[in-house]
Order: C-alpha cells, then structure tokens, then sequence
C-alpha cells in the first residue's frame, strides 16, 4: 500500500514499494502548467521545464545533467500540462542517490543563464513549428479552444511567439518563486525501495524551504469559443475532433464518461473502429477519449481522413453519437470495457513511473492519492443507466463541435453536419 508523508516544510512525499521490480523512478510533480498562465507570459511554464536541464550547483550544465544519469543507465525527463509540470528520473535501485541528487540540483539551484535562454529559444521555436505542421498534435488543441475559447485551458502549453523570443533570466525566477512552493509540490517514489527509505532521501535532497504558492489559476469561466474551427492546411489527409465539453476530473462521473469513451472508440472492438472504420472504411486512425481537468473537461472523437469523404466520416460520427445516447449500451459490453480499461491500467503501472504518475498526480491535484485498488472499485461500481444518463447529458447536439484541418474553408457547411 502507498504511503503519504507530508514533511515540515509542505511537501508531500507518496512512495509505493513495488515488488518484482528493480527499479525506482523519483517524480516530481508541480503545480505550474499553462493554465497558471496570463495572456503577458503564455509559454513560460513550457520553457522553464527546459531551462531546468540547464545545471545548478552540483551539475553546472546539461553535459553534466545528462552524463549524470547516463553514466548509471537511467531515463530522464519532464513535461508540460495543463494543471501541472512533472520532471522525471528512473534508475536502477542501487542510483537512487544520482536521481534525487540531480534532481534536486535542477529544482532547487537552477540558474537560468541568458545564454542558455538564448540558445533555447530556436529549440522551443522549432518544437512550436512541429506542432504546427503536425496535424495530429494541434487538433486537440484546436478542439480545446472551441470547448474553453479564450482563456488559458483553452489556450496550448507551447505559448505564443512573442514570449519564447522575449522571455529572459528575471521572469523565469519570478515565475518558479512564485509557484515552485514546498507546498506546491508533491514527489512521488516508486520501485524497488522501501517506505521509510524513500522519504529519508527525500528529506536529505530535497530541503526546500517552507513555502506557499503566490496564487491560484483562475476558475474555469463559461466562454463560447465557437462551433467550427477549421485550420485551412495543404494536406494529403483530412485531420478531424468532433466531441463536446466533458466532465472534470473531480466530478462523481469521471470514470462513467472514461467508460463511454471506451465503448465509443476506445480500442480496435469499439463501436467507432468497428462501424466508421472496419464497416465504411473512412478512416485510417479513429479515437475516441477524454481529457479531464480540475474544473472541466472534453469527449472527444478524432480521425484522420480520405480528403474526399471527410463529410461522410463527420455525418458516421455523429450518427454513432446518436445511437448511445437513444438506447442502453448491452451488459456485456460495458464489462468489456470496465475489464479493458482496468487490463491497461495494470500493464501501465507495471513501469514505476506511470506508477508515481499516478499517485502523485491524485495528490497533487485531489490532495488524496488513490491505489489502483480504489481506481478499479469505482470503474466496477458504474452501471449501465450511468452510461446512458451520461451519454444523455454530454452528447447534446447543441454542444457538439468540429475542429478539421484540411483544405477546406466553408465553416457553414460543416456546422450542418452537427446534427443529429
């Protein structure tokens, strides 16, 4: 069973030790994603996670960072959501030190040198570009901006040009003293380590001083960002996201809307591979799923398309929308999904970083983590009048929406095929 420990300073340290493993992975989890973000400094929670690699005290540069964790075989990384950033060491158990060590360095005593920022901004500039020129990647975001319009959910965690050019030394300090908090921060250690260990570690690394976070990020407010959002791009393959607004991470149906996401296009039996895809052929990739946040959340079905039926592929979506929330989804075919969703769960946390994903990511944002036990009773206890009450509730036409990148410009015939 996980343990929770929360230290004098604030932080909170959950560890889990794992049996028939060899490793340990140290996460460190922070409330700093974009969503913290104003419209002055949108991107600067993307290139601080960046500029952490850069060296502290102990390991003055990323030659040193990286050779470091290289030279005991280990796995390094870090991330940018939303709600939070996470930065990531997995080793094997007898380089627990290296991990904290390192880590630690880079959180605690980064320097942000200005040439150092300089030299990133091409390489953030360059990832922005990727994105751009990655269909698959920008139409989520494309979707989340009709979903939230114009506030920071709704804006991606890359930022804008403006302030990956402009962003220097000063804001970067501002930015991490203002949130980079013992009180803001959850370490997750999990693998081949025990409890009382685990936390030692922490303890000696970690000694952040004690405080709190400068602010919250703002409530999600109700803004309109439109029916249609059409990208118009010269493509070989028509990119499109039809779904609706979701459910919250925190709300009673959070594991009611995964289980209708499964059901709809979560895997190779679903209902939208089997119909849209295998049947029509409409389709070369079809998903269905969601991204939940604190306060709200998306539903959402995306594909790639023949340019030439992209209609046909939007008109078979909506249709299989139509049929789940008409009619009760059959017994068995929820306890398919309940045993999928649960089957890859267990496959995840196989690896001790999904793991501490997991575990941190519940206390940071719930301040409760919760076993993959607790996870696997509230995924059994949904029913099947859970699945049709929700699929009545979510999948409303008047909420639905499109995002298509493509080379297509008539906003008003698509917003046509949003009908049931």
């Amino acid at each position: 069973m996980f343990r929770k420990t929360t230290l004098q300073n604030g932080l909170r340290v959950v560890t889990q030790k794992l049996d028939g493993t060899k490793s340990v992975t140290v996460l460190v989890l922070v409330g700093a994603g974009s969503r913290y973000e104003k419209e002055d400094n949108r991107g600067i929670s993307h290139f601080l996670e960046h500029m952490f690699f850069k060296g502290g005290d102990r390991y003055k540069n990323t030659k040193e960072v990286s050779e470091a964790i290289d030279s005991v075989g280990g796995e390094f990384n870090a991330f940018t959501g939303k709600e939070y950033a996470g930065y990531y060491v997995k080793v094997a158990r007898e380089s627990i030190d290296v991990a904290c060590d390192v880590l630690s360095d880079m959180m605690i005593n980064a320097k942000f040198p200005q040439k150092e920022i300089e030299n990133e901004r091409g390489v953030i500039l360059e990832e922005y570009n990727l994105y751009q020129d990655t269909p698959m990647y920008q139409i989520g975001w494309n979707f989340e901006n009709l979903v939230f319009g114009d506030q920071p959910l709704g804006w991606d965690q890359i930022g804008k040009k403006e302030v990956i050019r402009s962003v220097g030394h000063d804001d970067f300090v501002e930015y991490k003293k203002k949130l980079y908090t013992s009180d803001n921060t959850v370490i997750a250690v999990v693998g081949n380590i025990e409890n009382d260990e685990a936390v030692e570690k922490i303890q000696k690394y970690f000694d952040l001083e004690s405080k709190k976070k400068a602010y919250e990020f703002e409530p999600l407010k109700k803004l309109n960002g439109g029916r249609v959002n059409i990208k118009e791009k010269k493509t070989e393959q028509a990119h499109i996201a039809v779904g609706f607004p979701g459910c919250s991470e925190r709300s009673k149906d959070h594991f009611v809307i995964r289980l209708l996401a499964v059901i709809l296009g979560g895997n190779m039996s679903s209902r939208m591979f089997l119909e849209v895809r295998e049947a029509k052929g409409l389709t070369y990739y079809i998903r269905t799923g969601t991204d939940n946040y604190i306060d709200g959340g998306t539903f959402v079905t995306n594909a790639g398309v023949d340019l030439k039926r992209v209609e046909e592929a939007i008109i078979s979506i909506v249709e299989e929308y139509k049929k789940i929330g008409n009619e009760d989804v059959p017994a068995s075919e929820l306890t398919k999904a309940k045993e999928y969703l649960k089957g890859k769960m267990v496959l995840r946390l196989e690896d001790s970083e999904e793991y501490a994903h997991l575990l941190g990511k519940y206390e940071l944002l719930h301040d409760q983590a919760k076993s993959p036990e607790e996870i696997m009773k509230l995924i059994d206890a949904v029913k099947v009048s859970d699945i049709r009450r929700v699929a009545e509730d979510v999948l409303k036409e008047e909420d639905m929406k499109l995002a298509l990148i493509g080379p297509y410009e008539d906003k008003e015939k698509f917003e046509d095929l949003l009908k049931f």
